[in-house]
């Protein structure tokens, strides 16, 4: 003890002489948040990060205040320490940019939490549990000269990844990846993970996101994001680093891509491009109608009757791609965001530009059950499509005072788009008479402009827990689309008289919509654990549809108004909603509690018929959630949410299209709305030590007074109406449940996941009443491992799937399946690499389908690293290498099983060569 006590004395004298030369400092205040005490006289130690050597020591005050000055430039750690309590750790640095820290609040817990808290301490504090965030330190795990985020995060405990780089954290699925809190690029995690480099990390922290408006009142809406950020070191925000890679291989398959990166202090600078025919499309593009990029609360929820009317396949291609045809993609996009003003303002900018060409060849083959017997039809498809892109979107938020922020966003979308399609089918009754055969020629050119800008402000008021925020969105589309459509449609009796009916036509498609939205919440604490949120809302939405369809007086001359398949629709739409919601929380316990309703009243004319029809209606949302923490990383969650589903134009008044010539709806103006109780269960838990993760999730929902279909099948023509449901209760419920831990004794963690399913649903099938039911299950096995050298991954399970109609169960699609994947990656002396992975499938024959399906794909490469720091890559990839890949699905809805093949890309072999790049913090880095 009095070495001790010289020790410190020493050091303390030292500090004193050498004040005038070392201007560094540090301060803080030493707190419990949980009892709100102030820590008086706690113990502050200061040691050297290199060896742990006190260099530093002091007290707090009476307060829980303290201060240290006359500290070096260098790098530390922080140990705090109080009877009772658990010991605070954590790392800083002082040098010439950083010369004071202010640590603020330090929340220190009791010894009765410390599982909850500090769970590792290795090397610099491994992992930490800080409330809600599990944080990775990242300097505690090997990583190889340019290895990515994404071989970094497969050596954190509870996250895997998968080989196309999708997420799973503690059984989570994690859809959205942070860099330094801040969006990057927005709609693709893999940007960040298979980009950016691993040794720019200090720390990755996985937490769930909660949104605007929960994070700002602290009232918990039950609206959570699975989230990683990835906390970059501070001497890695200055340089620029990138990559170039490009590939050419056999069947004139090839890829290429360059990423370019530039960070300097609060900026960040990113330029990609990409372009390719082996699948690779490049960024995600949401076009959907966020209002403002993200914020939840800015939509009036609750089911709304908008105008319709798209079901004409003249509309062109979304740009959508599900694997299905051969693609060939080129994308670019550049990507700054910036804060100033002591980070009181910030600005997050994307620009994206694309075009996509997708060659189809599809086959679809499917059984209608009838109650006097079933109807097969075999269709060929054969399409050409191409969309050309363009998508600038910015947000400025910036804090006005310290109560009240504010956060603007906008973007805007331009699109071009072609479709050239061609089909052709044939119909067949049960004892393989002929019933129909139709042919269809489609070629059509679209544009379409969108723009939504939203505002999201909050205020916090004088009273503690009382605020209030404001949303305001404004969203305007225009769509333009015309082309030729053509079919010629032959239906045969039972009696073998056949029907024709020739189609020729021009279509010129013209559709407005502008939507205003705006929501207005206010917070009132009653108590100090109940909240009462209350929220008033206001929306419009005017929309145009002026859709015509021409005969052709001469060949080629396409002039004569076809009334019969022509519209002309104004509608508007007015909504008032309003909605009061409980909030209590105390210790370990949140629930929310209350409903919303709004009233809608709509209007739409039709000018070319004269009609109009108006409609008002009210929508009841009642919602429950309940949520127990019994500790940071274990919690059960039950909710429950209900709404009211109105009809659709389309089934009350529906638009008369003739592009399918054996599909004619037709409406019911007598609808009823549905009403929906949804239900859904949840229990996680989490244990860092022992790796092990438990996921269990429940969902339940039923409808009263659903809305069916009712259709009636004459020769392979089907009249389709929307009817309410009497005396039955359609119902679908989905479980799923997961456990993974480490397996000391192999050194793998194991994974157990059952996941099963299924529906009841009922519809009329020519006036007689129809039940079908559906459910699915399958458990599945998984081990994996990760070190330096190797990296290794394998699942596999059966699967069960069953599809049954009352009216013919003799024709049910059931069986046994399973499928599997496998992952393995070797690094081998002299800098070369092995990797492959692969995945089996088997979907069984049914008494639908005599024949099963069975497929292996395998895809393997490897190659050969240069230089000092592995910054030169050749690579040989080889892709489906069995040649197997072949598209299929096969599912069932209603009274109908489909079976669908098409083209994918298949076996070919490719070079590559990859050059990564980098000067970052200040200093090249040479070979």
């Amino acid at each position: 003890m009095k070495l001790i006590r010289l020790a410190i004395l020493l050091v303390m004298c030292y500090s004193s002489a050498a004040y005038a030369q070392n201007p560094f400092a540090i301060k803080g205040t030493v707190i419990d948040s949980a009892g709100n005490n102030k820590l008086h006289y706690a113990t502050i130690s200061i040691l050297n990060a290199k060896d742990s050597t006190l260099y530093k020591f002091t007290r707090a005050s009476n307060t829980g205040s303290f201060a240290i000055e006359n500290m070096k430039k260098g790098n530390f750690i922080l140990l705090l320490t109080y009877p009772e309590y658990a010991d605070y750790v954590s790392t800083f640095s002082l040098d010439s940019a950083k010369t004071t820290i202010d640590f603020k609040a330090l929340n220190m817990k009791s010894k009765a939490k410390l599982l909850n808290e500090v769970i590792i301490r290795g090397q610099g504090a491994a992992i930490k549990i800080k409330g809600d965030t599990t944080e990775f330190n990242a300097a505690s795990y090997s990583i190889q000269p340019n290895d990515k985020v994404e071989d970094l995060l497969k050596k954190l405990p509870g996250i895997q990844i998968d080989k196309d780089g999708k997420i799973t954290a503690q059984g989570k699925s994690v859809p959205k990846v942070l860099v330094d809190g801040e969006e990057f690029f927005g709609d693709d995690p893999t940007l960040v993970t298979k980009n950016l480099r691993a040794d720019m990390v200090d720390k990755v922290q996985f937490y769930e996101k909660s949104s605007d408006q929960a994070a700002f009142t602290g009232v918990d809406d039950g609206q959570k994001t699975p989230t990683i950020n990835i906390k970059l070191k501070e001497d890695m925000k200055k340089g620029y680093f990138g990559k170039v890679d490009a590939g050419y291989g056999t069947d004139n398959f090839y890829q290429a891509q360059l990423m370019f990166n530039l960070f300097k202090a609060k900026q960040k600078l990113a330029v990609y491009g990409t372009s390719g025919n082996n699948g690779k499309t490049g960024l995600n593009w949401d076009d959907s109608n966020k209002y403002g990029g993200g914020n939840s609360n800015m939509e009036i929820s609750g089911d709304m009757i908008f105008f319709s009317g798209d079901d004409d396949d003249i509309d062109g291609w979304e740009g959508q791609y599900y694997g299905e045809g051969i693609p060939k993609a080129n994308n670019g996009g550049v990507h700054y965001d910036t804060k100033w003003r002591g980070d009181k303002e910030s600005l997050n900018t994307n620009y994206k530009i694309g075009q996509m060409d997708v060659r189809l060849k599809k086959n679809t083959i499917s059984q209608d059950n009838l109650p006097q017997g079933v109807n097969i039809s075999n269709t060929d498809e054969a399409s050409d499509k191409s969309i050309f892109r363009q998508k600038l979107d910015a947000t400025y938020t910036i804090k006005l005072d310290t109560t009240s922020n504010l956060k603007v966003s906008v973007d805007g979308t331009l699109k071009r788009s072609s479709n050239e399609s061609s089909a052709s089918s044939i119909s067949r009754r049960g004892d393989g008479s002929l019933q129909n055969t139709s042919s269809s020629d489609n070629n059509a050119d679209g544009t379409e402009q969108l723009f939504n800008i939203s505002a999201f402000y909050n205020k916090k008021l004088k009273k503690v827990g009382r605020n209030f925020s404001i949303n305001l969105s404004q969203r305007l589309n225009k769509k333009e689309s015309d082309g030729f459509f053509k079919s010629d449609t032959r239906v045969i009796d039972e009696n073998g008289l056949p029907t024709d009916k020739h189609v020729d036509q021009f279509k010129d498609n013209n559709t407005n919509i502008s939507a205003f939205t705006s929501n207005f919440t206010y917070n009132e604490p009653i108590s100090k654990f109940l909240s009462l949120v209350l929220n008033y809302g206001f929306s419009v939405n005017n929309s145009t549809s002026d859709r015509k369809s021409f005969n052709a007086s001469t060949p080629g001359n396409y002039d004569i108004l076809d009334t019969e398949y022509s519209n002309d629709f104004e509608a508007t739409q007015y909504t008032n909603q309003g909605g009061a919601i409980f909030n209590y929380k105390k210790g370990k316990t949140v629930l929310g509690f209350g409903t919303k309703v709004n009233s809608v009243h709509f209007d739409q004319y039709e000018a070319i018929a004269n009609n109009r029809y108006k409609r008002s209606f009210f929508n009841w949302l009642p919602q429950l959630n309940y949520q127990y923490k019994f500790s940071a990383q274990r919690a059960i969650r039950f909710g429950y949410n209900g709404y009211m589903q109105q009809p659709t134009i389309d089934q009350l008044q529906p638009i008369k299209v003739n592009t399918n010539p054996l599909y004619q709806p037709i409406g019911n103006p007598n609808l009823r709305p549905s009403f929906s109780s949804n239900f859904n269960l949840n229990y996680s838990s989490y244990k860092v030590i022992s790796n092990q993760s438990l996921y269990i999730s429940g969902y339940f929902s039923f409808t009263n007074n659903a809305i069916v279909n009712n259709t009636n099948t004459t020769n392979g023509i089907s009249v389709i109406q929307a009817v309410n449901l009497g005396g039955k209760t359609p119902m679908s419920y989905n479980l799923y449940g997961g456990l993974s831990r480490k397996l000391k004794f192999i050194g793998m963690d194991a994974g157990l996941n059952i996941s099963a399913g299924g529906n009841t649903g009922y519809s009329y099938i020519n006036n007689e009443f129809n039940k079908t039911t559906s459910s699915r299950f399958g458990p599945r096995l998984s081990l994996s491992r990760y070190n330096d050298k190797f990296e290794f991954n394998i699942g596999f399970g059966p699967s069960y799937n069953a599809q049954e109609a009352s009216l013919q169960p003799e024709r049910s699609n059931k069986g046994w399946g399973s499928n599997g994947s496998t992952y393995i990656k070797v690094i081998l002396p002299k800098k070369i690499t092995l990797q492959a992975d692969g995945e089996y499938t088997y979907t069984p024959s049914s008494k639908f389908v005599n024949t099963s399906f069975e497929q292996t794909i395998i895809n393997a490469s490897i190659s050969k690293s240069f230089f000092k720091k592995e910054d030169l890559k050749l690579m040989l990839k080889g892709n489906d290498l069995l040649n197997q890949n072949r598209g299929f699905s096969r599912n069932a809805s209603a009274n109908s099983i489909v079976q669908t093949s098409y083209n994918n890309i298949s076996r070919y072999f490719m070079f590559s060569l990859v050059w990564d790049f980098s000067k970052m913090g200040g200093a090249p880095q040479k070979n």
